[in-house]
Formats: C-alpha cells, sequence, structure tokens
C-alpha cells in the first residue's frame, strides 16, 4: 500500500508521521485490496481547542473511501478515524464477497 501524507499549514515531526504511518497501515489487515492511501493534516484557523483535523482518502480497486475526523491532537483525530475507516474497509470487503 502506498502512503502519502500530507500537513497543511505546518511541518510535521517525524514522530507524528509515524505515528500516523503506523496506525493506517493496519488497515491492510482488514483488506489487502488498498492501493494507496493520501492523508491531509491540517491546522484549522480557529480559535477552538479540537482545530487539528485529519483526512484520509483511501484508493482500492476502483472505489474510494473518505473520511475527516477533528480533535484536539492529531493522534486522538487519527485514532477516531481510524475506527471509521475499519467499518468501512469491512463493510467494502463484505459487499464484494457477496458479489
Amino acid at each position: 500500500m502506498k502512503l502519502d501524507i500530507q500537513s497543511i499549514h505546518f511541518t510535521a515531526d517525524y514522530k507524528l508521521l509515524d505515528f500516523v504511518t503506523k496506525k493506517l497501515e493496519k488497515l491492510q489487515t482488514f483488506y489487502d485490496g488498498i492501493k494507496s492511501t493520501n492523508v491531509y493534516l491540517k491546522v484549522e484557523k480557529d480559535s477552538e481547542k479540537e482545530n487539528k483535523t485529519v483526512e484520509v482518502k483511501i484508493n482500492m480497486n476502483g472505489y474510494s473511501i473518505f473520511a475527516k475526523e477533528q480533535s484536539s491532537t492529531f493522534e486522538a483525530a487519527t485514532d477516531l478515524i481510524l475506527d471509521k475507516l475499519v467499518a468501512q474497509v469491512k463493510k467494502h470487503k463484505e459487499k464484494i464477497a457477496t458479489k
């Protein structure tokens, strides 16, 4: 799986990039048809504490999955988004198996 991480409006340190990479690589255990994953880490410019946004787009065989989550830290947002993505990947895998 090809994993591309982009940090928007800031420079991400290697610890954050490593954390996000390790978390999203776990998706391969649920479905091996994932071709590439695009991750966008953004710092929203507002006064709220939960201004860290993680967006993930997963490209599979002719199908894409997208999820977005916002939290006070990128790590927390990544954990939340992983749960959503696992559910979507499992649902897609079941849909393919019934065809």
